[in-house]
């Protein structure tokens, strides 16, 4: 066969051995060869175009997503590895694939249920440009992902130590300001204007003291008593709090209790306001996807026992069908004043007190989310001796 014919073959420089010994290295490297190489990695493995577009995936991809092919080819990258983002958020991996330059991360991908290490490798055409670019999803060993949390722990604790110097900074002089307007309003006669600028005054000082407070107990939550607690029964005293609000928004709650009994050693009020927590966000995230009744608006709450690195941990899981959250800002969710609520409906101090509350029980706390689809908080608390 004349190799020289087909407009698909180029001719070898070199000529490799090849099994047999008689298959030259383009014949060897053929098309069909490659794709088999492609999809052997057990890795999953995308092609995509500077802007995000989809061109190739490797099997492994397909079974990590749980797609078909054709409904991953011809996607956004962030839609199937991340799940999605929100129109209003520009996704880092996309604005990164634009600077086309190498990359390695530690990361969760919801869209390939898992963490990973994941690459960026821009590849360059004859003309020396690149046009398309090589992403490899390597999931993370236990050791790896021990690692890694630590790091995450260990920037929450930075971010939680600086955030307790500004409050300490801070709380003097709010003090001094809230304590010279009550001067004012008891010395003096002031007329009705006088009156209503001094107790706003008084009214924004406070506010800013409960967030110095706030910040604090973030860096260094107060742990009350600690005593024996069944989780079931703080879940359920944090659930009669706000039965009314979710009946009334046509929330179900979906208990699925365990098959064992167990206690924990715990601060009763202060996990009852994390779990509290948790009960709102999931509240807000169905009230803002689901506008009326709907089978999916629910807040499941699972309780399981697990072993830990020999460890027994109590795992307790809040999940929602709410609008989820983008995986662009995951990693975030955990650090003060950050939050994904409109300005004036949230402080963002909410789940990072309650992952001070969580690491002072000796306990974890993780979020995974899927936008559109669902979000999932899961505690993990010793049990108790």
């Amino acid at each position: 066969m004349d190799t020289t014919k087909s407009p698909n073959r180029r001719i070898p420089s070199e000529q490799t051995t090849a099994p047999h010994g008689r298959c030259d290295r383009e014949t060897y490297w053929s098309p069909g060869t490659w794709r088999a190489v492609f999809n052997g990695i057990e890795d999953p493995c995308l092609v995509v175009r500077p802007d995000g577009i989809i061109i190739e995936v490797n099997d492994a991809t397909l079974r990590a997503a749980q797609k078909s092919r054709e409904e991953v080819i011809g996607q956004g990258v962030c839609k199937i590895i991340h799940g999605g983002r929100w129109p209003h958020l520009e996704c880092p991996l996309e604005e990164f694939l634009k600077n086309c330059t190498p990359k390695t991360e530690e990361t969760c991908l919801p869209g390939l249920s898992g963490e990973y290490s994941f690459s960026i490798s821009p590849v360059k055409n004859t003309q020396g440009e690149v046009d398309t670019i090589l992403l490899i999803a390597r999931e993370l060993t236990r050791d790896e992902l021990r690692k890694v949390d630590y790091f995450r722990s260990a920037k929450l604790a930075a971010l939680g130590e600086l955030a307790a110097g500004v409050a300490h900074e801070v709380n003097n002089p709010i003090t001094g300001i809230i304590n010279f307007a009550q001067i004012l309003l008891d010395t003096y006669d002031l007329d009705p204007a006088g009156v209503d600028m001094l107790q706003k005054i008084m009214k924004e000082g406070d506010r800013i003291a409960t967030i110095t407070r706030n910040l604090i107990s973030f860096a260094r939550a107060d742990i009350g008593l600690r005593e024996p607690v069944d989780p079931v029964e703080v879940v359920d005293s944090s659930l009669d709090l706000v039965n009314h609000q979710l009946l009334k928004d046509g929330i179900k709650v979906i208990k699925v209790f365990p098959s064992f009994n167990s206690f924990i050693i715990a601060d009763f009020r202060k996990l009852q306001q994390v779990f509290l927590n948790f009960i709102s966000n999931s509240r807000y995230a169905l009230n803002n996807k689901f506008k009326g009744l709907d089978e999916n608006k629910k807040i499941e709450i699972i309780f399981q026992g697990t072993n830990n690195d020999k460890n027994n941990f109590y795992k307790i899981i809040f999940k929602d069908y709410g609008t989820g959250l983008p995986q662009s800002i995951l990693e975030h969710v955990f650090e003060p004043f950050f939050s994904t609520k409109p300005p004036g409906e949230g402080t963002g101090l909410g789940l990072s007190i309650s992952y001070g509350i969580i690491k002072e029980h000796d306990g974890n706390l993780y979020l995974n989310s899927i936008v559109d689809k669902f979000t999932e908080i899961i505690i993990e608390l010793p049990i108790g001796r």
